[in-house]
């Protein structure tokens, strides 16, 4: 009965109060100071997913072919139902107190879209506010109001749109509509939330008062951003098939996210509202070396990150699940990329490593690779110790991942230590000096981030391609074309434009946007939404999630390198879709469960 709690009633007194209660309606909403406190709390309800469950943190990674763990997880199964500790909770608290692993996607999403419709429903409370403060309140209210419902959707689907406060005597009869009609919905929220809302809030009025700590409060970037990525998963295959029965980019969508997106870079570039980081600062974009820890990851292109900053947990999620356990994080569970993933990483010249002219050595595999492979991964051999003059710092100053290297899964000796299943580490999110000899994990702060510019790029590309036709073609109103949108990610990663016979078609194009998401996203989230949505999650290519074994010669190189399957997905059609839980699907006949469940 979650739903139902969180559509009719709140946790907070306030939302569901008493008639004699000493707080009244004027005291909350009758002030912008006051109601923005109240509008606050939405954003303590952007729940970082990545951080959720303590030392488990990557469960969309490992739902998709980027990541293995050392313990087998139920997503790989196709045991969708077993995620209830994931996006539900048996007993959702709203009052985390400080603890994110209490935070769950499904309660939280519900609350803030009834804090979003209640404080809509009291906007004329705000009786002597100036223009401007009234349209900050209304614009954040209808962008949680979009962002929630959309959070929900990429997981479950077609859904109600709640754009009401519904009373607690009120007969359930709310009908789930299909993905394209609760996207639109979501796209009117969002545009009417950019008409309101500030481009910096530092340059309003109302931000005078939080002058300098303004940087993570939602502004007009924020929701033509997710108004761009909301059309663009809506345009696509998956999505439209639900809807309309077509595995096929909805164009008339794709053409509306393209222009979107084509209306933030315009800004961004007018503005400096957001820029991309530089290739030499480019992992500002997810960790910082922050003492005090008084620093947050960012940088000039992450739009939106998680708001909720408790600085233990980075230790205890981030270091802890990703990097050796002879590093004394407390971790009995590793989480590792596949070597079937890092097949997307290219080389230095800019072409696929399969490529008859890429100079790929499948048995020199780490040589001449891209630079985002350099950044985002560590292999064999690779320093992980700066300071290795203890014994035991010494023991582990490089990267030792054979097949009976001391940081491969189970070795040494004892069973069941935590390593590397596949041969491979993270470094995008645990660099160098995350260990107790160089000591500076204290001070280490790491972000997933939600939304980046460079994404907008990307999703301006797709849409481009999708909506207007071909790799050369442009939004309304741009001289970007699709390609130029790809080439600009890629040059920033100090490689070339892609080669003509890669645009010269619509399906060469898109293979290569596949793999350009792949690499400049990876490990943040993405992958398990961009091959479910293009409708191709369950192909072969994706099942199979693989390691590289390898032995070392005499002069300690690798040798006799293999890759082996270790894990084969389970992707049905019915995983398009995660299911709801039953108590869900009981309310009401209209709440109907998602196909295959």
């Amino acid at each position: 009965m979650v739903l139902a709690g969180f559509l009719f009633g709140s946790c907070e007194d306030y939302l569901d109060k008493a008639p004699e209660a000493s707080i009244t309606d004027t005291d909350v909403f009758g002030s912008f100071v006051s109601f923005q406190g109240f509008v606050e709390e939405m954003y303590d309800c952007i729940v970082d997913i990545h951080k959720v469950l303590g030392g488990n943190q990557y469960y969309n990674f490992s739902a998709s072919d980027e990541v293995l763990c050392n313990v087998p997880l139920p997503w790989d199964d196709g045991n969708y139902w077993n995620q209830t500790t994931f996006l539900y909770a048996a007993s959702p608290r709203m009052d985390y107190s400080g603890n994110l692993t209490r935070m769950r996607v499904w309660p939280f999403a519900w609350y803030a879209i009834r804090k979003a419709n209640l404080g809509l429903s009291k906007l004329e409370l705000l009786a002597n506010a100036t223009p401007e403060a009234r349209s900050v309140i209304e614009g954040q209210c209808l962008f949680f109001r979009a962002y929630f419902h959309f959070e929900l959707m990429r997981w479950y689907g077609g859904l109600p749109y709640i754009n009401e406060v519904l009373s607690s005597s009120e007969e359930l009869k709310l009908p789930r509509m299909t993905y394209r009609e609760t996207a639109l919905k979501v796209a009117e929220d969002f545009r009417a939330a950019a008409a309101l809302l500030p481009l910096k809030w530092d340059d309003t009025t109302v931000g005078q008062a939080t002058l300098g700590n303004n940087s993570q409060r939602i502004t007009k970037i924020h929701a033509l951003s997710m108004l761009a990525r909301n059309l663009l998963y809506a345009a696509s295959p998956m999505m439209n098939e639900s809807s309309t029965g077509n595995n096929a980019y909805d164009t008339e969508l794709a053409k509306q996210a393209a222009d979107v997106a084509a209306e933030v870079i315009k800004i961004c570039n007018e503005s400096g509202a957001y820029k991309l980081q530089s290739w030499d600062t480019w992992t500002d974009n997810f960790w910082v070396w922050s003492p005090g820890n008084r620093e947050r990851s960012g940088g000039t292109e992450v739009i939106m990150n998680p708001t909720v900053i408790i600085p233990s947990f980075v230790r205890f999620t981030t270091n802890r699940t990703t990097n050796p356990v002879q590093f004394g994080a407390g971790n009995n569970r590793v989480e590792v990329p596949t070597h079937n993933f890092i097949k997307n990483y290219g080389m230095a010249n800019g072409l696929p490593i399969d490529d008859p002219e890429s100079g790929y050595d499948p048995n020199q595999p780490w040589t001449g690779r891209e630079p985002r492979f350099y950044v985002d991964i560590v292999y064999e051999g690779v320093r992980l110790v700066d300071n290795a003059v203890a014994a035991a710092a010494k023991e582990n100053e490089f990267a030792q991942l054979s097949n009976s290297g001391r940081h491969r899964n189970g070795t040494p000796a004892s069973a069941g230590v935590a390593g590397s299943v596949t041969g491979y580490f993270y470094r995008k999110w645990t660099p160098k000096g995350n260990n107790p000899w160089d000591n500076r994990w204290s001070n280490f702060q790491s972000y997933h981030p939600i939304m980046r510019l460079a994404d907008v790029y990307l999703i301006y590309a797709e849409a481009v391609l999708h909506g207007y036709g071909s790799p050369t073609s442009t939004a309304a109103g741009s001289a970007l074309t699709a390609i130029d949108a790809v080439n600009i990610i890629r040059t920033r990663a100090q490689l070339p434009a892609l080669p003509a016979r890669y645009t010269a078609s619509k399906d060469a194009f898109m293979k290569q946007i596949i793999r350009e998401r792949a690499v400049e996203f990876a490990f943040e989230g993405h992958r398990f939404f961009d091959l479910r949505r293009w409708n191709i999650a369950g192909n072969a290519e994706y099942i199979d999630k693989t390691a590289i074994d390898f032995d070392l010669g005499s002069d300690g190189k690798p040798i006799n390198l293999r890759e082996r399957v270790v894990v084969q997905r389970v992707f049905e059609k019915r995983h398009n879709w995660l299911p709801f839980q039953l108590g869900d699907t009981r309310l009401y006949e209209g709440f109907s469960q998602n196909p295959g469940w």
